[in-house]
């Protein structure tokens, strides 16, 4: 008997005929030479290499900096289907929001008992700091990234919210490009909808965000950078570059007249929006962290007044929560009046005792995160785990259950990537990336597909050992 899990093959079906997508493409692709392709790939990677596409790894004895494994074989996303992630995404955004206003104002969904309290009030990152805070425009989420994964033709669900600092969308865009280059056939033959307004999109949705107190025709706009030695600074040196906005650090701050202000070759300049890439607890030493260097002293008593737009707010980490997410589908419906359109992957808090002995008893079964857990850090493959790490993790969730979930091990979707022997299936998963303004949401075509490059492995993050793919969602 087969034991083996049977996964759904993005780009074939079961007899080997390719799917609808991707039909044009393999046609495209079975009159290539396999040699020239390899040698295009090695092209890709010198590119990458070229211009500085790299990400810092921490806690590593060797080389800092390493380059994200880039593959050339796209992933494909048809019309229909885009058409409905898109209704889903924008349902869970707006939801998302939603409840960030409720949740640091008058608390309704506590009241009517659809979350517990504790799950808010003990919550590192629930800040009392936000309470009664009106961001200008009642945006808390600017930039949103929803982990989707996909285990069948129709069967989508998110594996995660990313609604504080969601980060890769200068891989996607580079991704994009170095495909464009590439393979300029390829986008003559397909509708490929074009993923290079986003700079210009990301600049507008942030200007529309600004306190209308301050700001003008043209709001002034920046980025705000922990420094060179962030993972992304890349991403954020390459999006403060493509929107036209100044990258900023600490050290180039400083509250004059109440508003945040930028030094420049002129003296200091008001800044209208700050798209901050540091964390809540560094980002002002006098309310937060105090030994923080990376945030500017004073800052949140400006946010307070209405002086500055933040963004995303702070406090926004608080629908990131993995224990929060096994409510999301509640979350939706109580703020839209709607089923939500996207699943969840069922999920077992282990604070509640009855789960934590189901995921004690199946840990083999299942991946165990930590509820403030990121990149694949701190996490447990159940399947592709030894006996001493399972031996090990047990204990630790039997110490602090309440900083875990569990989920099922889904059978991610797979595809092909370019391997030394042709096309070979991998694993999965997709971030599209959301624009969030007062009077509209915009959900850039396709967004970033990172694939674990590891036979039979199921982790994507590009820390862990994935790579990623360009993504096309064709047009009708």
């Amino acid at each position: 008997m087969d034991t083996k899990p049977r996964f759904f093959d993005e780009m074939y079906d079961a007899s080997g005929t390719p799917r609808d997508p991707y039909s044009l493409y393999s046609d495209w692709f079975g009159q290539e030479d396999i040699k020239h392709l390899r040698n295009k790939s090695q092209e890709a990677e010198a590119f990458f290499r070229r211009i500085g596409i790299t990400f810092n790894v921490y806690g590593q004895q060797e080389a800092d900096e390493r380059l994200i494994p880039f593959d050339i074989v796209p992933r494909i996303i048809s019309a229909r289907e885009w058409a409905r992630l898109e209704q889903g995404i924008e349902q869970r955004v707006r939801a998302i929001n939603a409840f960030l206003y409720d949740i640091y104002h008058r608390q309704e969904i506590l009241r009517a008992g659809r979350i517990p309290a504790e799950l808010i009030a003990r919550n590192e990152a629930f800040l009392p700091q936000m309470i009664g805070v009106n961001p200008p425009g009642g945006v808390y989420t600017h930039i949103v990234g929803i982990d989707l994964v996909r285990t069948g033709e129709d069967d989508f669900f998110v594996l995660e919210d990313n609604a504080r600092t969601p980060s890769g969308v200068s891989y996607m865009l580079e991704n994009r490009e170095t495909m464009l280059q590439m393979f300029p056939e390829l986008f003559t033959k397909l509708k490929v909808r074009p993923v290079s307004h986003y700079p210009q999109n990301l600049r507008r949705s942030l200007s529309d965000c600004a306190p209308p107190a301050f700001a003008g025709d043209k709001p002034v706009v920046a980025v705000l950078t922990p420094g060179i030695y962030n993972s992304a600074y890349f991403e954020h040196a390459f999006l403060a570059d493509q929107m036209g906005a100044e990258l900023v650090e600490s050290h180039d701050l400083r509250i004059v007249d109440s508003r945040v202000c930028m030094r420049t070759t002129r003296g200091y300049k008001a800044i209208d929006v700050l798209y901050r890439r540091v964390d809540d607890d560094y980002l002002d030493p006098l309310n937060f962290n105090p030994n923080s260097m990376l945030g500017v002293p004073g800052i949140m008593d400006v946010y307070r007044a209405g002086g500055i737009t933040i963004a995303n707010a702070p406090g926004t980490g608080i629908a990131d929560d993995k224990a929060l997410y096994s409510y999301m589908p509640d979350i939706v419906e109580f703020y839209t009046g709607e089923k939500a359109i996207l699943q969840n992957v069922p999920t077992w808090r282990c604070s509640e005792p009855d789960s934590l002995k189901y995921v004690l008893d199946h840990l083999s079964e299942l991946v165990v995160k930590e509820v403030h857990g990121s990149g694949g850090y701190g996490m447990l493959v159940g399947p592709a785990a030894s006996k001493r790490e399972l031996a090990r993790f047990e204990k630790k969730l039997r110490a602090k259950p309440s900083n875990y979930i569990a989920q099922p091990t889904l059978a991610l979707s797979t595809v092909p990537i370019m391997a030394k022997k042709g096309l070979a299936p991998r694993h999965v998963d997709l971030r599209p990336f959301v624009l969030v303004s007062p009077e509209k949401i915009r959900i850039t075509p396709g967004g970033l597909t990172r694939v674990a490059l590891k036979e039979g492995s199921l982790v994507v993050n590009s820390s862990q050992g994935g790579g990623t793919k360009d993504t096309w969602v064709l047009g009708d």
